[in-house]
């Protein structure tokens, strides 16, 4: 493990840090490239000020025998300097651990038997994980879903100080004074929408460098999990179901459309949907009923969790004015905002004429709707389905229309723009 780790600021990194105090053990979930790698080790250099670490990659299979049993891990912790009578924690870091099924156990025994030794652990794969710890770890563990980089974490790994000053006073600016940060922000937003929050690719300044990240990151996600750790046999169809899902990325899913354009069933696009799902490359939308079960039979609709991988998928990194798709883009781009808030429950209205309200957080006492609208110069057939909403459910008290220009309250309605997504309170 080498020292000096630079890590840029990611609002996780207090949350994680806060866990070293608790014995649960920590896991880091998410897809791949995000940082999860990176939060470890910034981890292990603050534990590694005051106490005892241990950092193993199960990337690199002959690392695997050092905890391939309870035993092996003992020694393993022993041979770093742990001693069973220590009043202190050891902090064992494990990156990769989904290759491993038996893990699980393994770390139950430690947290069961070794009240002194506390776990990190980051994996891809939300099925595998669930599979693998769900049960065995009830009460043990601390789940953290790690993501790409939101909007705020842009400007901080693009360190324009003038930016993020930009960024929090927006949120209290009206007028010309608001006018003046907009056109900033809107430019990078316009990045953002094309090329997506994946940190290396912020990172990068040129577009073939970017494109070539997002590649290398679609390349290592087919083959480390849908392949190895998946066991896709049908790959090729797989590419196909997610090309046609980019295609249509923030629509309901066309399972005929689909069925014909790869070749596989009905039921196995499910199957294979739910596996994109829980790998981190999509979100799926269900629409919103009072009566729950129409919300099982009823379509859903698919969003990728990044802008870039879903348009490296369709090909298509033009600027936003040359294409059809920006307010798809900006759609996608709110939801996953309010996902990496912690909002759960997103959901999709659709009126009885057709008329639709993007986003609906669903709270199990009150909904929350939320239009979201592309473009600076709102008009009235813009509040249609909002207003036909209203409607339906008189007693909503908090409505919202999010859009590139605007941040007033015209009756029930709050217009609200992107950069300020964290005044919906959920």
């Amino acid at each position: 493990m080498s020292k000096g780790c630079k890590m840029l600021p990611r609002k996780i990194f207090k949350e994680l840090e806060k866990q070293m105090k608790d014995r649960k053990i920590s896991f880091l979930i998410g897809p791949r490239q995000v940082g999860k790698t990176t939060l470890l080790k910034a981890l292990f250099e603050e534990a590694a000020k005051t106490n005892n670490c241990i950092f193993i990659d199960l990337d690199i299979i002959t690392n695997y025998e050092k905890v391939s049993t309870f035993e092996n891990l003992v020694n393993t912790l022993k041979l770093n300097g742990y001693k069973e009578n220590q009043k202190t924690f050891t902090y064992l870091f494990l990156d990769e651990f989904q290759r491993y099924p038996k893990l699980a156990l393994i770390m139950k025994n430690v947290y069961d038997n070794l009240t002194n030794v506390k776990i990190y652990a980051s994996g891809s794969s939300s099925i595998l994980i669930k599979d693998q710890v769900q049960e065995s770890l009830a009460g043990r563990k601390k789940i953290n879903e790690i993501y790409p980089l939101d909007f705020e974490e842009v400007l901080w790994f693009k360190g324009n100080k003038k930016l993020i000053e930009a960024f929090i006073n927006s949120r209290k600016l009206n007028g010309d004074e608001l006018n003046k940060v907009l056109k900033e922000l809107n430019e990078l937003l316009k990045e953002f929408l094309i090329f997506g929050g994946y940190p290396e690719v912020v990172l990068k300044e040129k577009k073939e460098e970017k494109i070539g990240v997002l590649e290398s990151i679609f390349d290592l996600y087919v083959k480390k999990d849908l392949v190895d750790y998946m066991k896709i046999e049908k790959i090729l169809n797989m590419k196909k179901l997610i090309e046609v899902l980019a295609v249509n990325n923030a629509q309901k899913i066309k399972y005929e459309e689909i069925s014909h354009a790869t070749s596989l069933s009905f039921l196995e696009i499910k199957e294979y949907i739910e596996i994109l799902k829980e790998t981190y490359l999509i979100q799926i939308l269900k629409p919103f009923y009072t009566n729950k079960n129409k919300e099982l039979v009823k379509i859903p609709k698919v969003y990728f969790m990044d802008n870039g991988v879903r348009n490296y998928f369709i090909k298509n990194f033009n600027e936003l004015s040359l294409r059809n798709d920006a307010g798809f883009l900006f759609e996608s781009f709110i939801i996953m905002e309010l996902l990496k808030k912690k909002v759960k429950e997103l959901k999709f209205w659709q009126g009885k004429n057709g008329e639709e309200v993007d986003i609906i957080i669903d709270n199990i006492s009150y909904q929350i709707p939320i239009e979201v609208k592309f473009k600076s110069n709102l008009k009235n057939e813009d509040f249609s389905g909002i207003n036909t909403y209203l409607k339906e459910y008189p007693k909503t008290k908090k409505t919202y229309l999010v859009n590139l220009s605007a941040q007033k309250t015209i009756k029930k309605i709050h217009l609200l723009l992107p950069y300020c997504i964290n005044k919906v309170k959920a």
